[in-house]
């Protein structure tokens, strides 16, 4: 064939998209499994943040393992539905507008480290440029937060995006997201400043508001709702105290 021809350039070229084509399909077929565990491996990192394990990539598996001994689902009413937890995706969830709140479905899960029990929450929200999300763990109480760690898409560098550094989360240690009389209040990401001795504020970002914002108001949407859940066992917990107290006098 004649190579200066328009039919030869023609015909090269739907060869090489051919063969490009069906080197790349067979590529991403080949690593899909890895991609899948890779995706697996971070969601567990993320997990065990929340209860400040730091787990290498390589060992995610084992640590999740060694500290996660429950998963489970509840729904918007706080009622356990069955699933697999783990592969609930609530960022997908939650965005997916065919879906309802009343649809969504709640994976939290049940953590033991150095002989406490910790309950970790996923969530998902939106910030100034996309979305938001990170992992809450409780205290046994239910309302005091043991440890949170947030990520993004595209917050700004400097500004929202500092949602994902030690700096903006580790203040959520030891916070309430109930007041004194067991009632759910969250804990808010406050513009200005978090007032002092409050336990259900933090600093919000200078220059974050947007981003600080949709933080306050993921962990507001998303902590009620398990707290329907979780306020079961502080009523079970407040009736033994009471009879307890009682039998007492």
């Amino acid at each position: 064939m004649n190579k200066e021809t328009n039919l030869y350039t023609f015909t090269f070229a739907i060869i090489m998209v051919l063969v490009v084509g069906t080197i790349l399909a067979v590529t991403s077929e080949v690593l899909q499994p890895r991609k899948k565990q890779n995706a697996t491996d971070k969601k567990m990192i993320d997990i065990l943040s929340a209860i400040g394990v730091n787990a290498s990539r390589s060992k995610a598996q084992e640590e999740y393992n060694k500290y996660i001994v429950n998963e489970t689902i509840i729904n918007n009413q706080g009622e356990i539905i069955d699933g697999l937890a783990f592969n609930i995706d609530v960022l997908f969830q939650y965005r997916d507008k065919t879906l309802s709140p009343d649809d969504f479905k709640y994976p939290f899960f049940t953590a033991e480290k150095d002989n406490q029990t910790y309950y970790i929450v996923p969530m998902a929200g939106t910030g100034l440029w996309g979305p938001v999300w990170g992992f809450i763990a409780l205290e046994d109480d239910f309302s005091t937060v043991y440890g949170a760690a947030f990520d993004h898409k595209a917050e700004t560098p400097g500004l929202g995006a500092e949602i994902n550094t030690d700096i903006f989360e580790n203040p959520f240690k030891g916070k309430k997201i109930k007041n004194n009389i067991g009632k759910f209040v969250s804990v808010k990401v406050k513009k200005g400043g978090a007032e002092k001795g409050n336990p259900h504020q933090v600093d919000g970002i200078t220059g974050g508001t947007i981003t600080s914002d949709g933080v306050s108001d993921m962990l507001e949407n998303t902590l009620q709702v398990y707290d329907n859940y979780f306020s079961k066992f502080n009523n079970v917990n407040d009736t033994i105290v009471q009879v307890i107290n009682s039998d007492n006098i």
